[in-house]
């Protein structure tokens, strides 16, 4: 079994994989930034569908098809909000790698992107936010039963340089 890590620099509603993870917010009805972007591509479906699931703790993850996706499915994961990382953010932050590996691994799901989750308007210091990723990926990674290629994807080259920053550790 492999883990596979890459970083691409893109759209990730392009994506064709088995899965793309949604840094969601609670409701899971859609938002700003990566949410908005997905709900978007997905169609109203996607909200139709996620509003049936009653929601999402932060640090959790849920799954609902992709509908108008490329990938088949949608792994949506609520990330906390950025306080100053004195509140168990990172804790929270790496549960949502966590959850959402293993809930892609419980599915048999091998091919998978990840945005920066809670970089956007939760405020987590990006370069933080990548290093708590590829940590908590890595971990996980050690309980699943399918090898995994997991896709670190950036909206922007700064981004992807802290993707790549974040690997090399």
């Amino acid at each position: 079994m492999t883990l596979d890590l890459r970083v691409w620099q893109g759209d990730i509603t392009t994506l064709p994989l088995d899965a793309i993870v949604n840094a969601a917010n609670p409701s899971l009805l859609g938002g700003g930034g990566v949410d908005g972007a997905i709900h978007r591509a997905a169609g109203p479906e996607l909200k139709l569908y996620c509003a049936g699931l009653g929601g999402c703790e932060t640090g959790q993850a849920k799954l609902s098809p992709g509908f108008g996706l490329p990938s088949q499915y949608v792994i949506h994961t609520v990330g906390p909000v950025w306080h100053g990382g004195g509140q168990g953010e990172a804790e929270a932050l790496a549960s949502c790698y966590r959850q959402s590996l293993l809930l892609a691994d419980a599915e048999g799901i091998v091919s998978l992107a990840f945005p920066a989750i809670s970089c956007g308007v939760y405020g987590y210091p990006a370069d933080q936010a990548s290093k708590v990723a590829v940590a908590a990926l890595r971990q996980a990674f050690e309980e699943c039963h399918l090898s995994k290629q997991v896709w670190l994807v950036g909206f922007d080259e700064a981004q992807c340089r802290l993707w790549q920053q974040a690997l090399a550790i």
